[in-house]
């Protein structure tokens, strides 16, 4: 017999194989499509001893450049926000600082009380009253919101707008896959950029499990007819979905109070770093109904007291996962959850308070529209591409026949990190890409970024 810790010896693995019905270890491989496997060996450098391999270390992260020096504008759903210091010295506690499932309630009431706070202030962010302990990130809670709309409902259509990014489109087919639900997608206004809701009402039918609107979208505009949106959804008997950026809600209307039953958006910028696209921390709340709150995926933290009632406590309440008492009546097969990020997001979040939040929004969106304003003033650049409002991201085209890459290229000369490029995700915009601006940038940073885009586009270096 072979040892557990050790891998499998040629005699083990023959016998593996023959137990399962294969001849060798590629044909447990043979569904991935040719085209898309690697027909050669990993091009991996000899051993190091621990200093070289620190010194090799070393050299690499020398090359990368920092925020301030090297101004990036590059946003659709990781946004460079500040993290006050104290943000990551507390989520560093030994407290805190662990990916182990709060199972055991008598040990973890640290951890248990964190997250409650969290699900209290999302919930109060986005104006509805459940909020659950966190999803992967905002496309899986996208995915999630339209398995959950379909199980309540008992339909199978889920409507999304056609200007998504590419993510959640692809992790928003997967999950749906399964089950077996329709996802459909609804163009936009050409001029506004908003949701065509001719087409929406066109596609609207009894078999429509819910519709998902972005506010802002995806690139850009801010969505004026959401309530018009809601009352035509709740009239076909579907659920409203909204999908929020939360810092947003910093000067935009919570979608709680115009008709949202589910709201879900990405967490990230609420204390957490870009550290090379992520971490990422997908929000997920609903209005208090017991349709909606018992088929919420996830996990969610409630406050009890003991049997006394002089104690207060904190524990994992209405568990959707195949684990426990659920088993296969299971709603949501996620395991562990961003807990960690969760927790920065209820620091950050307690730290800003309503002012602070409104201040950083009002900053990132002030800085779009001088961005936009500055951008617009030169020849061959049309910025942004809809007329309607935007918050902190907006779209550039060019105008002159040149390619997006080339023209993120020249601005890369120039030491600024343009947006980014769109045309291949939407070829009927043409040469577009998608910028975005917080309260990390200065005015200096923005007319950097106007002084390198007409250098590019006079074709200068």
């Amino acid at each position: 017999m072979g040892h557990r810790y050790i891998p499998n010896t040629r005699e083990i693995r023959d016998e593996m194989l023959n137990e399962i019905g294969f001849s060798k270890v590629d044909d447990l491989f043979s569904d991935i499509p040719d085209g898309a496997r690697l027909k050669r060996n990993l091009e991996l450098p000899a051993q190091m001893s621990e200093l070289e391999l620190k010194r090799h270390l070393s050299e690499l992260a020398a090359k990368n450049r920092s925020f301030t020096s090297f101004p990036v504008f590059l946003g659709g759903g990781a946004w460079q926000h500040y993290v006050p210091a104290h943000v990551r010295s507390i989520v560093q506690r030994a407290e805190f600082i662990t990916a182990y499932t709060p199972y055991q309630p008598e040990i973890s009431q640290g951890m248990l009380q964190a997250l409650f706070e969290y699900q209290s202030l999302i919930a109060e962010l986005v104006g509805l009253e459940v909020a659950n302990a966190s999803m992967y990130d905002w496309a899986s809670a996208v995915a999630e919101s339209a398995l959950m709309c379909a199980r309540v409902t008992g339909r199978k259509k889920f409507i999304v707008p056609k200007l998504i990014s590419p993510e959640k489109t692809s992790v928003l087919k997967n999950y749906s896959e399964g089950p077996g639900l329709e996802i459909v997608s609804v163009g936009h206004d050409p001029e506004t950029g908003e949701m065509n809701l001719e087409e929406l009402g066109e596609k609207l039918d009894s078999g429509t499990a819910g519709v998902y609107i972005e506010n802002p979208s995806y690139l850009g505009p801010i969505e004026t007819h959401v309530e018009e949106i809601a009352e035509m959804t709740h009239k076909a008997g579907a659920l409203f979905v909204v999908g929020v950026n939360p810092i947003s809600l910093g000067i935009l209307r919570p979608p709680g109070d115009y008709g949202a039953d589910i709201v879900v958006g990405e967490g990230q910028p609420l204390g957490n770093a870009v550290s090379f696209g992520g971490p990422t921390l997908g929000i997920f709340a609903c209005r208090n109904e017991q349709k909606l709150a018992r088929q919420i995926p996830g996990r969610l933290i409630g406050m009890t007291t003991t049997i006394d009632g002089k104690t207060r406590g904190f524990t994992m309440v209405l568990q959707t996962r195949e684990q426990h008492i659920k088993r296969e009546r299971a709603t949501s097969n996620i395991c562990s959850n961003q807990a960690l990020c969760a927790v920065a997001a209820a620091v950050y979040l307690t730290s800003m308070g309503p002012e602070g939040l409104r201040e950083v929004a009002t900053i990132s969106a002030a800085n779009a529209r001088y961005a936009m304003k500055k951008l617009s003033k030169i020849d061959g650049i049309q910025t942004p591409i809809f007329k309607s409002s935007h918050f902190n991201e907006f779209t550039l085209k060019i105008k002159s026949g040149q390619k997006m890459e080339d023209f993120n290229k020249e601005l890369l000369k120039n030491g600024v990190h343009g947006g980014r490029p769109v045309g291949k995700e939407f070829p009927e915009l043409g040469e577009v890409s998608l910028l975005c601006t917080t309260e990390m940038h200065t005015k200096g940073d923005i007319d950097g970024l106007a002084e390198a885009a007409a250098a590019a586009m006079e074709g200068k270096r």
